[in-house]
């Protein structure tokens, strides 16, 4: 059986990495290079590139930006932001990243996304849907470049790009995001078991506890969170160790494992005992190379 991933997703405003709250407010983390390295230190599946402003802005894809991040990341790279056509494409699987996601433009032209997995395979096309409730509470495809809901049925749309080629779906709620309330698992559901392709799901990430709940109630293999990796040291490998006390079959590889740790009501390591911290004062742990 296949592990359970955890992805990192890094959203890209202005060049910089940005901390993202229901699509409207955007606070400034760093430089995309610097939170690559450290997720890859912290023992992260995946990495996942949005570049929300290149379509807005009426450009392709920040090359230039790709390599420099392709340098420092050994996990697997998906970029998203401003692709248009097969040649932007092939470009960026050229600097180094391993997938292509792609939204406006699949909603606009689907038949790019049966062009794409014909030339690259459907492993390297990920589809992003951006999905909001309406004022009756059903579920829409949302459109970040229009600022509004499309009135696409999600579940539709989803059938529709799995037909078309799509190797993975990007299921990313725009209610949930920045939240810190956890994943929708009700809707990451009814999407999953509409289709046969694996649905990656994101947005309320905020305790371990939620991507326990996703995992076993969201009916996804696959986990993604943005705000939530930012601001703890060793996330990614807490929450995993988190998931592996209780079942959830997941890769660790890194010397940090956090076995026999306990957690607080937020999610964090809890302290150790004196006496345990006392013991390991003097040894001697080698230099994690990774």
């Amino acid at each position: 059986m296949l592990k359970k991933r955890l992805i990192a997703c890094l959203i890209i405003k202005n060049g910089i990495v940005v901390q993202s709250i229901n699509f409207k407010k955007y606070l400034p983390i760093g430089k995309p290079s610097i939170s690559v390295e450290f997720l890859n230190k912290w023992g992260i599946d995946e990495i996942i590139i949005l570049d929300i402003d290149a379509t807005a802005g009426g450009r392709g894809p920040n090359f230039e930006m790709i390599k420099n991040i392709s340098k420092k990341c050994f996990v697997p790279l998906t970029v998203g932001g401003g692709i248009n056509s097969l040649e932007e494409m092939k470009k960026i699987i050229r600097y180094g990243a391993d997938k292509i996601s792609i939204n406006a433009s699949a909603i606009k032209n689907a038949s790019i996304i049966s062009e794409a997995s014909e030339v690259l395979g459907d492993q390297c096309i990920v589809v992003s849907m951006d999905i909001k409730k309406n004022k009756n509470g059903k579920y829409e495809v949302y459109s970040y470049l229009d600022r509004k809901s499309t009135g696409i049925n999600p579940v539709d749309f989803a059938k529709k790009i799995e037909k078309l080629g799509a190797g993975e779906i990007f299921l990313n709620s725009v209610n949930r995001d920045g939240s810190k309330m956890g994943f929708d698992t009700k809707f990451t559901s009814m999407v999953s078991k509409s289709v046969s392709i694996p649905v990656i799901a994101c947005g309320g990430a905020g305790h371990p506890q939620h991507f326990y709940d996703c995992f076993t109630k969201g009916g996804v293999n696959v986990v993604a969170a943005g705000n939530y990796y930012h601001f703890t040291e060793h996330s990614p490998i807490t929450t995993k160790s988190f998931l592996k006390q209780k079942g959830i079959d997941v890769r660790i590889d890194t010397q940090a494992k956090y076995e026999g740790f306990s957690f607080d009501k937020f999610g964090r390591v809890a302290k150790r005992s004196e006496e345990y911290l006392d013991k390991i004062r003097f040894e001697h742990e080698a230099e994690e190379i990774i």
